[in-house]
């Protein structure tokens, strides 16, 4: 063989292990409401000792977008809400806030997704609502004006509350209120192959159900498994059921083939004395199974063999955010940028600290009674059940497995999200 040929079967080699290695769908929020953050470079040198690939900005910080130039980490920014009107009036302002806030890092920070808003659809302002998709409209035609319209693209983030069924995940379907609006949203986003960007919590789920089954179920770990009835698929964890949820609602919709991308989900690991659910154990299980579970590629019941897009909240601790003691503690590093838990973030952490198990084969799942609990639960509510249960010791990520319709198992799924827009 002669050398070139060598050369190139080498060049061929190396590349296609580091891309086999690649974990791009591994991203995690970056809120800055605190006054006790490192400073961005400080931060950036911190990612990239890390696995981490993505990170999401609130707003588009110039000192943090420059920090992050030439590391080869994509960046999510965000348009705020309260620009969103001058956006959608103005084609001059949406120009000119491309110009400021892409243009002038870009390509050297890798900006991949411009997030118009977030949680508008929800939030109950009918200002911000009849201007989004104006407002995202002239940010991807001032993009396009800058031959980048095929390399950053333009989104917003929403809650789950945007569903108005849940369970099962097959039957998962838009609140009909948002009906229009979401369509005509999906159109554009269609048209631009760009992301449906969503926000998932199990643990919220869980402290509107908080029984021992609900807890391992949120947390990839040991338990019966919840059967859709109608399709037969048995979920192994909430997160596939809340994800697929969606899926269904997409598809349902008629856009199936619209990308979703998980923009926030986590698990804070202290909390006040009647929070149920925050705890070190349960939030170094959460983020360590769901990465792990990531990293296996097994993908959803519905979406198999691939891994959706997820942004972890949160990489920092927000010490100056309102509401319950759990809204400042979900982040995975403190701000001597030493880590809160190990959730196998590392770049020499082959797997994490904890992994999910494989729950031995059964013939059937369990029948599990749902608590009452509401579609969209406020998780502002403190519960009256105070208990953070203990969980167990999990191990290896699990290929969800499909029983036949009929087995009589009822499904659970809660959509309930952490709601942004108005603590921003």
């Amino acid at each position: 063989m002669r050398k070139s040929s060598i050369f190139f079967l080498i060049c061929f080699l190396l590349q296609y292990f580091c891309s086999s290695n690649s974990e791009s769908f591994v991203g995690v929020n970056y809120g800055i409401v605190a006054d006790n953050l490192p400073p961005p470079d400080a931060t950036a040198k911190l990612l990239k000792s890390t696995s981490i690939e993505k990170v999401r900005l609130y707003g588009a910080d110039p000192a943090i977008i420059k920090a992050l130039a030439n590391s080869g980490i994509g960046i999510v920014i965000g348009a705020a809400n309260g620009d969103i009107p001058a956006m959608a009036s103005d084609p001059n302002f949406a120009g000119q806030w491309v110009n400021s806030n892409v243009m002038a890092y870009y390509p050297a920070s890798k900006i991949i997704v411009v997030s118009v808003g977030n949680e508008v659809v929800t939030s109950g302002d009918q200002n911000l609502l009849s201007n989004l998709l104006p407002a995202m409209r002239n940010v991807q035609n001032a993009l396009n004006s800058a031959s980048l319209g095929g390399k950053i693209k333009v989104s917003t983030v929403h809650s789950m509350a945007v569903l108005g069924q849940s369970e099962p995940p097959s039957a998962g379907a838009f609140n009909s209120s948002f009906g229009d609006t979401l369509k005509a949203l999906l159109q554009f986003q269609s048209e631009n192959s760009s992301p449906f960007m969503i926000n998932p919590y199990p643990f919220f789920a869980y402290q509107s159900d908080p029984r021992p089954e609900t807890l391992a179920f949120c947390l990839f770990q040991p338990n019966a498994g919840r059967v859709d009835s109608r399709t037969g698929i048995k979920y192994m964890n909430m997160f596939d059921a809340q994800v697929d949820a969606v899926h269904s609602a997409l598809s349902a919709m008629g856009f199936k083939d619209v990308e979703i991308v998980v923009a926030e989900t986590g698990w804070p690991y202290k909390g006040d004395p009647n929070e149920v659910g925050p705890s070190l154990d349960n939030a170094k299980n959460y983020n360590g199974n769901l990465i792990n579970y990531l990293r296996s590629k097994v993908g959803t019941p519905l979406m198999p063999g691939k891994s959706v897009d997820t942004y972890i909240f949160a990489l920092y601790d927000e010490n100056l955010k309102p509401g319950p003691g759990s809204e400042r503690s979900f982040g995975l590093f403190r701000s001597d940028l030493s880590m809160i838990y190990d959730a196998g973030l590392s770049k020499s952490a082959q797997t994490p600290a904890s992994t999910p198990l494989t729950p031995a084969p059964t013939a059937s799942a369990a029948t599990l009674t749902p608590s009452p609990t509401p579609v969209m639960p406020s998780p502002k509510t403190p519960t009256t059940t105070p208990a953070i249960l203990a969980p167990t010791t999990p191990s290896t990520p699990l290929t969800p497995g499909i029983l036949p319709p009929g087995s009589g198992t009822c499904m659970l799924v809660i959509s309930v999200s952490r709601l942004h827009s108005n603590i921003r």
